[in-house]
């Protein structure tokens, strides 16, 4: 992050980006996966499950029983009869970013989250990017701030801020003039990806963002931040390490792995008899909030405490080869993230838009409107029991 004084009266990032949400909460596990073909399972389970039984498999909660009578998130379909009497098929699972950097799959079905947000929903398309907050203390290990994902974000206990306010990439969730503010400042007019990237790669703990006036170090650091931005998306083409350092698979990794070894010295992932190489440590070491990314993905796809009997229990009874490839490419992108670091650290804001100057411009304070979600609702959308929602 640059190296600027602590005295510096950087703006807040819940300044620059107005609009932030609350990560939906589930209130039960099994809706979520690091496969599809499970949550399938689990729902047929829980439809071949009658009275008291299916109640159980469910695992009701005050904000959703059986009995909850709720719509269907925005831009999905399925049924909203109650689960009590349900016997549709199964929403088709969507991909999320479960946890950090890791992406798995979610029955997007209103009926099974306790709190889903569908502000978030309505607002979710291929140009959105949804940033969250990952941590505001000093990372141990220089680990990030903030995460972005085109995919809807699951992690707690940080706030969303999406990029746009509205679908079709319209409307961004920024600060009314900043944006012409830093045209008069910089001489170019950036956009609203630029400022993410900016803030990807300058935002410090605490959440505050030191911007610059500096048309030579703005270009530095967005193009650093947008590249920071591609790894974390993982769109379009595939990330690859130079020849010589990709990861590949030295022995086949085993149909049901149980324990996970790194090797520094040989930089080896050792997964039961199974062996990745090159890890760099670097990747290995990647950290967010004090947990380190790649064990916490195993920990997500190695056999656990799930109690039999439950939905949870539904998972593959072997190592599905996608979980493999799926690894590979975690490794090259953390490996790459590492190396961002150096480069991220030379930045040095000498020249700083500080808040004190947006409030002098207009800028802040913020007006309420731009802190409570667009009105976006252009088609019906279907409530409890068939109605329709009116907003």
């Amino acid at each position: 992050m640059p190296s600027v004084t602590p005295d510096d009266d950087a703006p807040l990032l819940a300044d620059l980006m107005p609009w932030s949400v609350s990560p939906p909460r589930l209130g039960r596990g099994w809706p979520t996966a690091p496969d599809a073909a499970s949550l399938k399972a689990r729902w047929d389970a829980l439809l071949k499950a009658e009275g008291p039984d299916r109640e159980v498999l469910f695992e009701p909660t005050r904000s959703r029983t059986l009995h909850s009578a709720v719509g269907q998130l925005p831009g999905r379909h399925g049924g909203t009869e109650k689960l009590a009497r349900a016997t549709g098929p199964c929403a088709e699972p969507v991909r999320v970013l479960r946890a950090p950097f890791d992406e798995q799959w979610l029955i997007p079905d209103h009926r099974l989250i306790d709190s889903a947000r569908p502000e978030l929903w309505r607002v979710a398309d291929e140009q959105q990017v949804f940033v969250s907050e990952a941590a505001t203390s000093p990372p141990t290990s220089g680990g990030p701030l903030l995460l972005a994902s085109s995919l809807l974000p699951l992690i707690r206990p940080g706030r969303i801020r999406p990029l746009y306010r509205r679908p079709d990439g319209t409307e961004p969730n920024l600060a009314p003039g900043l944006l012409d503010h830093l045209t008069d400042r910089l001489g170019h007019r950036p956009d609203p990806a630029d400022l993410l990237a900016w803030a990807l790669i300058a935002v410090r703990p605490g959440l505050t963002v030191p911007l610059t006036a500096d048309p030579e170090l703005w270009s530095r650091g967005v193009e650093l931040g947008r590249r920071m931005l591609w790894l974390m998306r993982r769109s379009g083409q595939r990330p690859k390490l130079p020849g010589g350092r990709r990861p590949y698979v030295r022995s086949p990794l085993p149909s049901r792995p149980v324990t996970v070894h790194y090797d520094r010295d040989e930089e080896t992932l050792q997964v039961d008899d199974g062996r990745i190489s090159p890890v760099p440590p670097e990747a290995w070491d990647f950290e967010v909030g004090g947990v380190r990314v790649l064990e916490g993905w195993f920990a997500a796809r190695m056999p656990g405490p799930a109690e039999p009997g439950t939905l949870e229990a539904i998972r593959p009874v072997t190592w599905p080869q996608p979980w493999t490839s799926e690894l590979l490419e975690l490794i090259t992108v953390l490996a790459l993230l590492a190396e961002l670091r150096p480069q991220q650290a030379e930045l040095t804001v000498k020249t700083p838009i500080t808040a004190t100057e947006l409030r002098t411009a207009g800028v802040f304070p913020v007006p309420d409107g731009a802190r409570r979600p667009a009105s976006v609702l252009d088609h019906q959308e279907e409530g409890p029991e068939g109605q329709f929602t009116l907003i």
